[in-house]
């Protein structure tokens, strides 16, 4: 939920105060830079939580927290390429691939109440796909809006 709040927010204040010319040019800086700021902020959480986010990754799958600061990598460098015109393109379909790539670590921490910040909380569990799933599609479409089409 905080993702989401920080992606709206940034967006809204950008629009207000970005001081563009015109509607579009501001609103496609601002969608990507909006993106990127949520990015960044949900990478913070790749290297605070690393332990705990390492346990929504499947047990057959080695190398957990690695794979962790991994993405958390990524997401830092998605966040700088949607900042950059000339390569907004490649980094919008690189994110959308990673945005699909990562939904199954979401629906695995949910079957098994994984709490990302905290390892002896446990999570919402099933009823919080209600809201991951149609908020990774939110993701996509906004990525393919923004930065894609």
């Amino acid at each position: 939920m905080k993702p989401l709040f920080v992606l709206i927010i940034v967006y809204v204040a950008l629009l207000a105060f970005g001081g563009h010319t015109t509607f579009d040019k501001g609103n496609i800086f601002a969608g990507n830079i909006a993106m990127g700021v949520m990015l960044l902020f949900t990478a913070i959480g790749h290297f605070k939580f690393k332990t705990s986010m390492a346990a929504m990754i499947p047990l057959f799958i080695p190398k957990k927290v690695e794979i962790v600061i991994l993405t958390g990598v990524l997401e830092i460098l998605f966040a700088i390429g949607l900042a950059i015109a000339s390569t907004r393109y490649l980094t919008g379909i690189a994110l959308i691939i990673f945005y699909i790539a990562i939904l199954p670590a979401n629906i695995y921490a949910a079957k098994h109440r994984i709490n990302y910040e905290n390892l002896y909380k446990p999570g919402p569990g099933p009823k919080y796909l209600w809201f991951r799933i149609p908020f990774q599609l939110f993701l996509i479409a906004w990525v393919w809006y923004f930065s894609v089409r």
